[in-house]
């Protein structure tokens, strides 16, 4: 029997805490000998990154406490552990971002000297070479990066190639002579333009290289195939697509199993991958329009999906022979499965709440017109088996802007949306222009546009959930995080179609962002806005804090202490603009949190702290959540 309630005050057993736990981040997984291992986040450890395994149904850490492998390279880090067949770790120390290995049984030993000013990321083991990305930060304004082999029984870390402001993505060949990489320069990001490039090989290091890729697209994830030819990703025809060629002469690229849909995204971290090629001359790989989906591409580049249930943030981790494993969000679970020699699919681990498919949301794709084109987003309505709204009231939504912004959401009710959606508050993602998944052309709706193409996409596809008769016009929020963040503020000051914003760590000004800002994205708002100085009234026209008098409705600002993407600074001057102007406005400043909170208890009181806040603002109970003071 279901009792009626006012949208928003619905009972839910998904508590803070359990979302929290739930909520687990995964960082690469391995076939290691006959056992599986992952990285795994611990907000319980206080955010720790463990490496794990399962031993007869029994989860341990492979790398024990307190030792945290997370690498800080481009900050936002990545490809933090590797390991080889026989069980060695490879490993990235977070506290000192030296590479240290462990060996079964044993301590762990530093591979790397100890340096204040080096970082390492992106770790491969391949053919018995371990290879990595070092970032080195010295007195010059661009720190150098080199792809580096790391000697197992020490001796001096080789530097194999450098020469390029970013570096990524290693491939060795199976004979050991070539080199294959991602190399791009300032002011590019790495989903604007890169090249492969594929260098000759001599005591270690590369001689001579050249550049397979035009120049003019992001080509991302150099491999080798089960022939020794080098396959790689490309997006000539606007699609980022598998193509392959003969390194070894110029004869042309060929595709491989063209199609309407990406196989690729931003390179925001290292080690990311979304294809493999197979022992047997097959691949599986990610297929992006809107939606993840795995598909195996046979020898005459026939693709077949597999029945994979991920549907967001995919990517294929390791293969071994044609065995395959596959880590993302499915609904209701985040999370690595394996793909077996036979096809059959299980799932390795994964993190869920204990609610049951009847809680989680049908998701429903909503395509609406947009000022600037056609604005694609995901409507998670609310959804509680034991709660139904009164007659004719229409529930409140929160519209979350994803960050980035070159970034996606791929439809996938996590325990976040359902922690809102199981009280009675709908959900709306949206992938505004700019967002990857939709083609080059959709991703590139947003150069010089930042401010203006986000905010407009957002606020039609709120406006369009309303005129469809699913949300309550007058009590519409939006959220969103970093770069998201920068578009809750922008649409908040910029439109009167939200009733109130929640900001985690998001940029009001861009001119302190391009100033402040850590070296990988220190020329991302080159083609955002614009170069500086040249640009800067055009900075100043798009920043919201050059706009407070459009600030109207209540605000919550969520900010870890040690951001050093965006420094507390900027929340803070949002912070004073509010108060300035009398608007109802929350500040909360988390100690040891940096740019994305990682601590269970910070996630928890967030969480927490964001529902009391739109219950507070739109007039509805929030039970077992204590009230928010707004100033």
């Amino acid at each position: 029997m279901t009792s009626i309630a006012p949208h928003g005050s619905w009972i839910s057993p998904l508590s803070a805490a359990d979302a929290s736990a739930a909520a687990a981040r995964y960082d690469g997984a391995r076939f290691v000998g006959r056992e599986i291992w992952w990285g795994e986040s611990l907000p319980e450890e206080g955010g720790r990154s463990s490496v794990r395994r399962s031993v007869d149904g029994v989860i341990e850490d492979a790398l024990p406490a307190p030792w945290s492998a997370r690498s800080r390279v481009h900050e936002y880090g990545g490809g933090s552990w590797t390991a080889d067949a026989a069980g060695r770790l490879y490993f990235v120390e977070r506290s000192d971002q030296r590479v240290w290995a462990l060996h079964p049984g044993g301590e762990p030993m530093p591979l790397t000297p100890e340096n204040p000013h080096a970082r390492h990321g992106g770790l491969r083991w391949q053919h018995g070479v371990l290879l990595a990305i070092r970032e080195v930060h010295d007195d010059s304004p661009v720190p150098r990066r080199s792809i580096v082999s790391i000697p197992l029984t020490g001796g001096d870390v080789r530097e194999v190639v450098a020469g390029s402001d970013f570096l990524a993505q290693p491939a060795l060949s199976p004979d050991g002579r070539h080199l294959a990489w991602v190399a791009w320069d300032h002011p590019h990001m790495p989903w604007d333009r890169t090249q492969i490039r594929v260098g000759e090989l001599a005591d270690g290091a590369v001689t001579t290289w050249r550049s397979v890729t035009s120049g003019d697209t992001a080509a991302l994830q150099p491999e080798w195939d089960a022939a020794g030819r080098l396959a790689y990703v490309d997006e000539p025809t606007g699609r980022w697509n598998l193509w392959r060629r003969d390194a070894a002469s110029d004869a042309s690229a060929e595709a491989i199993a063209p199609a309407d849909a990406d196989t690729g995204g931003g390179l925001w971290v290292l080690g990311v991958r979304w294809y493999a090629p197979l022992e047997d001359g097959r691949f599986v790989a990610i297929r992006t329009n809107g939606t993840d989906e795995v598909v195996r591409i046979d020898a005459e580049g026939r693709a077949s999906t597999v029945d994979v249930p991920v549907r967001s943030r995919a990517v294929v981790e390791d293969v071994t022979g044609s065995r395959v494993l596959v880590s993302g969000a499915a609904p209701g679970v985040t999370g690595i499965w394996e793909i077996a020699d036979d096809g059959s699919v299980r799932l390795v681990v994964g993190t869920r709440s204990d609610l049951g498919d009847e809680w989680i949301p049908a998701v429903r794709p909503l395509t609406v017109p947009g000022a600037h084109g056609e604005v694609h987003a995901f409507d998670h309505p609310p959804t509680n088996p034991r709660f139904t709204a009164p007659d004719g009231e229409l529930p409140p939504y929160v519209v979350l802007v994803h960050g980035g912004p070159t970034a996606h959401v791929g439809g996938v009710a996590d325990s976040r949306i359902t922690f809102f959606t199981s009280r009675g508050i709908g959900i709306l993602e949206v992938n505004y222009g700019g967002s990857t998944g939709y083609g080059r052309a959709y991703r590139q709706r947003l150069l010089g546009q930042w401010g203006v193409v986000d905010r407009d996409d957002v606020a039609a596809a709120a406006a369009g959930l309303a005129a469809d008769g699913r949300a309550d016009a007058g009590r519409i929020a939006i959220a969103g995080g970093s770069a998201g963040g920068w578009t809750v503020l922008a649409a908040l000051v910029g439109t009167d179609v939200f009733g109130a914003g929640i900001s985690r760590y998001g940029v009001g000004d861009a001119r302190l962002l391009a100033t402040d800002t850590h070296d990988f994205e220190a020329r991302y708002l080159d083609g955002l806005i614009g170069p500086l100085p040249q640009a800067e009234a055009l900075y100043l026209e798009r920043s919201p804090l050059g706009h407070t008098e459009g600030l109207r409705v209540p605000v919550l600002l969520l900010q870890g202490a040690e951001d050093a993407v965006v420094p507390p600074t900027q929340a803070e001057a949002i912070r004073d603009a509010l108060a300035e102007r009398g608007i109802p406005h929350a500040y909360v400043l988390y100690d040891g949190e940096g740019h994305g909170f990682r601590r269970s208890e910070t996630v928890i009181h967030a969480l927490e702290s964001e529902l009391a806040f739109l219950g507070q603002v739109f007039g509805f109970e929030t039970p077992g959540v204590a009230a928010i003071t707004l100033d």
